[in-house]
């Protein structure tokens, strides 16, 4: 197997930043990808004017390139300094506001992956009552994921990086993703198992990869230290990729590393040139 047994997708909010965001999905084309991710593009703006979504759809059909993954509107990233766990009221709101432009535009662009990050915790009001707010709002977001034929992914960021995001488990986002379909019945949340984050969590990425194969919507890849390339680190992470084909996984893996002290489109000579195009699952 190997890496050449895998599809992958390059995201565009970690890749490419040396370039405006309308010139990178070219960028990933002329690199030898196909298929894109992004996180939400605009941080202070969770519903931009409509010109600017046109502009971005554009500039994935003119390059050829696909939308595979689109995070709602978390604030700062990396981080999540806000997300689904926002306070009640205007930054619910806010949260609440996107979830329909991105829905809608994900379904637009035949995006079928829509990543909810939960949020920091907040000084002064009760875990409890942040957690219930969530849920709700997780919800409402695997509704409108539905309703654009998407899977809605909930993530495990890292403890060291992310101190005050409550998911620095697998099992706690696994608790999560049951939770959220329960209050649903949709059965569209899914697990996003980022490597690079449980690595830095010190779990057995290879016992969750067993155990938690069926449950994952989308996978994400960065080495570790350093949240570097392949083969920048000391992760596995060939070997890991092979484990999440046997265990059943089909779906993307997305490049989500940071290029280094190079342009991005030097940072993929690890991977060979025929394993970057698209393939159809297994």
């Amino acid at each position: 197997m190997g890496y050449t047994d895998q599809r992958f997708d390059v995201n565009l909010s970690i890749l490419f930043t040396e370039l405006p965001l309308l010139e990178r999905p070219a960028a990933a084309a002329a690199a030898g990808f196909r298929a894109v991710e992004l996180w939400w593009p605009w941080i202070a703006a969770p519903t931009p004017a409509p010109a600017e979504l046109t502009d971005l759809k554009k500039a994935l059909d003119d390059a050829g390139t696909h939308l595979v993954g689109l995070n709602f509107y978390a604030g700062r990233l990396p981080g999540a300094d806000r997300g689904a766990l926002s306070l009640p009221g205007a930054e619910s709101d806010r949260f609440r506001a996107n979830v329909e432009v991105a829905a809608e535009f994900a379904a637009s662009v035949g995006c079928r992956a829509l990543n909810a990050l939960y949020g920091n915790r907040v000084d002064g009001v009760d875990p409890m009552t942040q957690d219930a707010l969530a849920l709700e709002n997780l919800a409402l977001a695997a509704r409108a994921a539905d309703h654009a034929g998407a899977t809605l992914l909930i993530e495990t960021l890292n403890e060291p990086e992310s101190p005050r995001y409550p998911l620095v488990s697998a099992p706690a986002a696994l608790d999560v993703v049951h939770r959220v379909n329960e209050a649903t019945g949709l059965d569209n949340a899914r697990f996003l198992l980022d490597i690079y984050h449980l690595s830095m969590n010190g779990e057995d990425v290879s016992g969750i990869i067993a155990k938690h194969a069926e449950t994952t919507g989308h996978v994400q890849i960065a080495d570790n230290p350093g949240r570097g390339a392949p083969g920048t680190g000391s992760l596995p992470l060939e070997r890991l990729l092979d484990e999440l084909t046997a265990a059943g996984y089909e779906g993307w893996v997305g490049l989500e590393y940071k290029p280094g002290d190079r342009p991005s489109a030097a940072a993929f000579d690890w991977l060979p040139s025929e394993a970057r195009a698209p393939r159809p699952a297994h």
